[in-house]
This record gives C-alpha cells, structure tokens and sequence, in this order.
C-alpha cells in the first residue's frame, strides 16, 4: 500500500514538470522561429526602402507594425522565463493595442470598423490603467471584519 502511495505520488509531481518542460521547449521553438520571421521583415523594410521607388507609405507602416507585433511577442516569451513561468498581463494589452492600430493603418475603409478598432483600443488602454493602479499583492484582510472561528 506504502508503496503505491509512493509511486502516485511521484506520478503527481513527475506529471507537472513534463508539461512544464515540454511548455519551455514549444516556445523556445516558437521564438526562434518569430526571431526568424523578425530577420524575415527586416529584409522587408530594406526591399521597400530601397528597391521600391514608390514609397508606399501604408505599406512601410504595415510592416513597421508587424515588426513590433513580433518583437512583443519574443519580449513576452523573454517575460515569462524571467518571471518564472508567467506571462504579464500587460504585455497582451501591448500586443492588442499594436495589432488594433495596425487595422486602423491597414483596413480603414469603413468608418464603422474604424471607430469599432478605436474603442477596443480604448478599452484596452482603460485594461492597462486599471492592472497599473491595482496592487500586485492582494491586502490582507483585516482581522475585525473576518473573524476566525
């Protein structure tokens, strides 16, 4: 019986690390393969600059955009690795903000969508200032307003 106690509980704590192994692999692939794609986009920025005599200037900011949706996304997987396995909140909100904009750049057409992506820009940056004035740390709870028993 002692035994198979030993055995599941070895299986419990065996279980968690192999998915947290396999997590740190995946996105360490994953950022050399958007680090990659970051190089990939580089060239780009070249190619428009240079061989590119129109100067398309809501391509140029379209690529400049994507850019950084690339460079938040390797920040943020840098983030969780510094941070012991957690992705903050606020690098999410950074990457929505930039890809809302990028659709304002890109796709705007109609109006309505537009003005859709802005609020949704807005309620992402209302998102930010909220985790910014909310403490880290829950308060602990005062002793006269919850009794132990």
């Amino acid at each position: 019986m002692n035994q198979k106690h030993y055995t599941y509980t070895q299986l419990v704590k065996a279980v968690p690390k192999t998915l947290q192994l396999f997590l740190n692999v995946c996105l360490v692939l994953l950022a050399l393969i958007l680090a990659f794609l970051l190089m990939k986009e580089l060239i780009e920025f070249l190619h428009i600059l240079l061989a590119d005599g129109t100067g398309d200037y809501k391509l140029f900011l379209a690529n400049i955009l994507i850019f950084f949706l690339y460079f938040e996304f390797i920040t943020m997987i840098i983030k969780y690795f510094k941070e012991d396995y957690h992705f903050p909140l606020r690098y999410f909100i950074y990457i929505g903000i930039t890809a809302m904009i990028r659709l304002i750049i890109v796709e705007h057409d109609h109006p309505i969508n537009t003005l859709i992506y802005s609020l949704i820009i807005l309620i992402l940056i209302i998102s930010y200032f909220i985790i910014n004035i909310t403490p880290l740390e829950r308060p602990i709870r005062s002793s006269i307003l919850f009794k132990k028993e």
